[in-house]
């Protein structure tokens, strides 16, 4: 019996195979990942914890630095237990629909990461700038307008974005890399994805580059307000640099990851793999501790329940 044809063959199992080429180090990965995936864990479960428990963080901006921790806090759950697996076990098989699960997954959360920095800066916008409209604005009901159309862009191009990836035949089934990267899966279709890679494009213009852009145009109204008004707004400058920290942070490997995949002739697979997975589970390691950090009433609200013994409870659950 002839074999088919490659182009009629459409895989839908497939194998993660990164880091394939470390050969006998490969399962020692298990040991850094792990202890920032437990790092992870930990700090965002912490902060977590300090915000709901206490009252007087109860307030907006903190609300927010909580949401950011609860979703700093799913994103590695994605794909962190199943990577760690595949490190000591040698599992490296997942199907068509878990691999899109997994995509949509870890591609929604980082864009409503993106989008939740954007709601910060306008948190931000309003007690600095609008002061006496502040908590009208930041009232549920009108917090929530600003909240609506982000999600819905975000929703939809992300639908688009795994819908298409769906739909496409696979003519290879090796994934080079250690979790569903959308651009990881595209390459091994058999025929065109030329539009895959331009809604792939157009998701990242229209979301973390056009949130990046709004944010940029608050902050720069928000220091010249504070610079024309001297020093009566230092305090909440000081938050301002904090979410500004955390965009950088969060930006910037986004970038070196997207870079990555564009210019594989001068970047081995091994170092794109690890610029990729560092993109996605380094800010949720280090974004809680920054906060905790530099936010005052977090730190002094996390001495309070260390002196207390609150804490320790806590994590003995």
């Amino acid at each position: 019996m002839k074999d088919l044809p490659a182009e009629n063959i459409s895989f839908t199992d497939f194998k993660l195979i990164g880091f394939y080429s470390l050969g006998e180090w490969r399962p020692f990965l298990f040991i850094p990942f792990f202890l920032m995936f437990l790092l992870s864990i930990t700090a965002n479960s912490i902060l977590i914890y300090l915000i709901k428990s206490q009252k007087s963080l109860h307030s907006p901006m903190y609300v927010l630095i909580g949401v950011m921790a609860v979703l700093d806090l799913i994103l590695p759950v994605f794909f962190v237990p199943n990577m760690l697996l595949s490190f000591l076990f040698n599992w490296s098989g997942i199907s068509l629909t878990g691999c899109l699960i997994q995509m949509f997954g870890i591609h929604f959360v980082g864009a409503f990461q993106s989008t939740l920095l954007l709601w910060m800066a306008l948190d931000r916008y309003f007690a600095i700038c609008k002061p006496l409209y502040y908590h009208k604005y930041m009232e549920i009901g009108h917090f929530l307008k600003f909240v609506f159309l982000p999600l819905i862009r975000n929703g939809f191009l992300i639908v688009i974005m795994v819908s298409l990836a769906g739909k496409l035949s696979f003519c290879r089934n090796t994934i080079d890399h250690c979790l569903c990267e959308h651009m990881a899966l595209v390459q091994l279709a058999c025929g065109d994805i030329s539009v895959n890679n331009i809604v792939g494009l157009l998701s990242a213009f229209l979301i973390p580059t056009a949130d990046f852009i709004l944010i940029t145009v608050s902050y720069v109204v928000i220091f010249t307000s504070v610079f024309r008004s001297g020093k009566a707004h230092l305090k909440a400058i000081n938050t301002c640099i904090t979410h500004i920290i955390v965009m950088t942070l969060s930006l910037t490997s986004a970038l070196i990851a997207f870079l990555s995949y564009r210019i594989r002739n001068n970047v081995s697979p091994s170092n794109r793999i690890f610029m990729s997975i560092i993109y996605i589970l380094f800010p949720s390691c280090f974004n809680p501790i920054i906060y905790g950090w530099r936010t005052k009433e977090i730190r002094q609200t996390f001495h309070k329940f260390i002196k207390n013994g609150k804490v320790l409870p806590f994590l003995n659950k």
